[in-house]
């Protein structure tokens, strides 16, 4: 789908983004294989999400779900069914690398696979360890993959340690650990985001933390509960970046997410310069929420890399848009994780921002970044990435000229009412 993009003279407004997509994905997950019934409000009625719900249902989960209102019939660990038909996960990294841990445990045998991003993205990192704990697994690469074909069965505690901070990693450990004899725990290089702890300590399963390391005992029942999803702050991080570079610009944003291994942009945006006021901090002991106001701000560049690369992976698109705007040079690395997202991220960002005329460079891993005066408008794509699609629509609404969006349709995957909720600030703009 082509979309045609103009500049905008300001955005201003108050807006609820969309319900976190990673806590979502879980809240179905945990759910399914909880005893008795989960409801959960919020969540994200994006093509990913509703990938996570199709796979349950194969394997005979009862899921009702209208607009951001889900009820779940759990069947318990043991309850899940043998499809009859390939699992399906669509753009769904989430889907695949979580599903692939709870899969581990069950007695019968799945196939597994994706669309044409999903292939090329590397799952041995997931299959690796999940065999050694003695799920058996098989795809193309050794397993490195998809299309995926594993038989679950019994497996034993294991202790990992991740040679990278990936919460996909960990969570499929810990997940297949629910079922296991004796303990397993997780280690990673920096601690990457915790939905998975927090969610499974919320269906009364004990974890334990300490330091970089995860842990659970096996033998462990979820129970079904009620989750309240908050917003999603890597959808927020759009239009935080936007009310910062765009002139006349001031936006609020409601119940946004700020679990603290999520919030890398704010410290990020708050080094750089920006305008920002959170306020109304609730829900502390799950997964904390506030509200955001960001302004028109002056911003300068700043170096970005080691232990808060973890906190912001999915940030990075938009972050290297705000490092044009900002004055001097902006310096991103330690973020090679980016080449096994949806697409190559580093590339890709470079790529497309050097044809508004950005001065970006790509590194080994990240991007170096000068300040640009003026953007330009231009033929982009988002290479069906959609934190790609929806930067460059915020570039868009910077540059001069008109801008043309090609593959638009993949912003869908986490945020289904952007364009729509883009358009209604510029018109909260226009009546100010």
């Amino acid at each position: 789908m082509l979309k045609t993009l103009r500049p905008v003279s300001g955005l201003r407004g108050t807006l609820n983004v969309p319900g976190d997509k990673s806590i979502s994905h879980r809240a179905v997950m945990f759910g399914s294989i909880a005893e008795g019934t989960t409801t959960v409000n919020g969540f994200l009625p994006g093509d990913d999400c509703l990938s996570t719900i199709e796979c349950f249902r194969k394997m005979g989960v009862s899921i009702e779900q209208k607009d951001d209102t889900v009820k779940i019939e759990g069947k318990g660990l043991d309850g899940l069914n043998e499809p009859t038909d390939i699992l399906d996960v669509g753009n769904s990294g989430t889907t695949i690398r979580l599903m692939l841990g709870i899969l581990a445990n069950t007695p019968f045998h799945s196939c597994l696979t994706g669309d044409s991003s999903i292939a090329k993205r590397p799952m041995k990192r997931v299959t690796g360890p999940l065999r050694e704990t003695g799920a058996a697994i098989d795809g193309r690469d050794d397993g490195n993959f998809v299309p995926l074909s594993i038989r679950g069965g019994k497996t034993k505690g294991f202790h990992y340690t991740s040679p990278v901070a990936s919460a996909q990693v960990k969570s499929a450990m810990l997940l297949s650990g629910l079922k296991t004899e004796g303990t397993t725990s997780v280690t990673e290089p920096h601690t990457s985001r915790d939905h998975t702890e927090r969610m499974l300590k919320a269906f009364g399963c004990e974890v334990e933390v300490s330091g970089k390391t995860a842990s659970l005992k096996g033998g462990q029942t979820l129970k079904g509960t009620h989750i309240e999803v908050p917003g999603d702050i890597s959808s927020a991080a759009f239009f935080l970046v936007a009310g910062a570079i765009i002139p006349n610009s001031e936006i609020t944003l409601k119940k946004v997410g700020m679990n603290p291994t999520r919030t890398g942009i704010i410290d990020v945006l708050k080094q750089m310069g920006a305008d920002l006021t959170i306020s109304g901090l609730s829900g502390e002991e799950s997964e904390p929420y506030a509200d955001i106001t960001v302004r028109t701000s002056k911003l300068n560049g700043i170096e970005i890399g080691g232990e808060i690369i973890p906190r912001l992976i999915d940030e990075i698109p938009i972050i290297a848009l705000a490092a044009t705007q900002a004055s001097g040079t902006t310096v991103i690395m330690d973020a090679a994780e980016l080449k096994v997202k949806e697409s190559n991220r580093i590339d890709t960002v470079v790529n497309e921002l050097k044809k508004f005329g950005a001065d970006i460079t790509a590194t080994a891993d990240g991007m170096i970044i000068k300040k640009t005066e003026l953007l330009q408008g231009a033929e982009t794509d988002s290479h069906g990435d959609h934190r790609i699609g929806m930067m460059l629509a915020i570039a868009a609404c910077l540059s001069a000229g008109e801008t043309t969006l090609l593959n638009s349709q993949a912003v869908t995957v986490s945020y289904p009412n952007f364009f729509e909720q883009l358009e209604q600030l510029q018109k909260e703009n226009i009546e100010v």
